[in-house]
């Protein structure tokens, strides 16, 4: 059979290309002729995938509880995927910028809407009993959302709202791991009577400090406000891309945090003593966004707006959702 055209050029451009590289085309046409045609399930690892529910009671709703937060830490993982290209772009520009904010609030508009399945999806009783054999684990531990954190606002930014202007906004190493000592997340994972820190954030700290503290380091150039002070000052005026991050800010800020907070009111009771279900962490006073006032953007927010950070016409008022 006569080769068409096309495919001779095509086979005269690979032979281009491994050249270049020192290689010989035939071998490389040897491996595809014997290669077996790829899958949905082998390209995903689909039966891996599914092997990795692991439940530690036979209470049936943890494996929901379990495939969530999987979930949940896939769509972190697409976030910080956009943070490194924005990281690594050269010549950044608006339209690449606001696209990748873009998707980032994509990703957290599907979680937050998802979150539901945490919500209401889950029986109380079944949740009460499985929840206590998982201890101190807790979501409190996810360290790719501490990550994203990292990645979205200048650092000072993540120290607790009480010392936060103890700090200068020109920011060194060495004032990074000085104001680490003061991330606002620790004050979620103490013990209500002594103060102490919990063993969930003993847990947390030991796997993940030293990686944080490089991690803000690395993105104290290259976090987005930085990013975004980088731009022409004209580009730093585009509607669009102020919009997107003012979005991330609330996604990631208020609606986000919010979905956990309704997710503990329901299954969990306001007494100090009940909070065991939660590794420890105190979430009555670490969820609530009016009580940390964490915000990556403050420079695009009004004062009203900032007064009134964490209630409910945030999202109304602002976004006409």
């Amino acid at each position: 059979m006569e080769l068409k055209p096309e495919i001779i050029e095509k086979i005269k451009l690979l032979d281009e290309k491994y050249q270049s590289m020192g290689q010989d085309l035939s071998s490389y046409l040897d491996g595809l002729l014997y290669a077996d045609y790829l899958t949905y399930w082998d390209y995903i690892h689909l039966d891996t995938l599914m092997s990795l529910q692991t439940p530690k009671t036979n209470i049936p709703d943890e494996e929901i509880f379990i495939m969530y937060h999987q979930i949940t830490e896939l769509y972190f993982k697409l976030s910080l995927h956009e943070y490194n290209q924005l990281a690594e772009r050269e010549n950044l520009d608006v339209k690449f910028f606001t696209d990748r904010i873009t998707r980032i609030n994509r990703y957290f508009e599907g979680l937050i809407t998802s979150f539901d399945i945490m919500v209401d999806g889950m029986d109380p009783k079944q949740f009460l009993k499985f929840r206590m054999s998982l201890l101190p684990a807790s979501g409190f531990q996810s360290g790719q959302y501490r990550m994203i954190e990292i990645c979205s606002t200048a650092f000072k930014n993540l120290v607790a709202k009480d010392i936060r202007d103890s700090f200068s906004n020109d920011v060194n190493d060495v004032q990074i791991e000085k104001m680490y000592e003061h991330i606002y997340w620790k004050a979620g994972a103490t013990e209500l009577a002594t103060g102490k820190k919990t063993l969930t954030l003993v847990q947390f700290e030991e796997k993940y400090s030293k990686q944080f503290i490089e991690l803000a380091k690395k993105f104290k150039q290259k976090n987005l406000w930085a990013l975004y002070k980088s731009l022409p000052e004209a580009d730093q005026k585009n509607e669009k891309l102020i919009l997107a991050l003012r979005q991330m800010d609330v996604n990631v800020n208020v609606n986000w945090v919010l979905s956990h907070y309704k997710s503990a009111v329901r299954y969990l009771q306001k007494d100090p003593e009940d909070i065991a279900a939660t590794g420890g962490t105190n979430w009555q006073k670490y969820l609530p966004p009016r009580f940390q006032k964490r915000i990556f953007y403050p420079e695009l927010w009004n004062e009203n707006e900032l007064a009134e950070w964490g209630k409910n016409w945030v999202k109304s008022v602002v976004f006409n959702q």
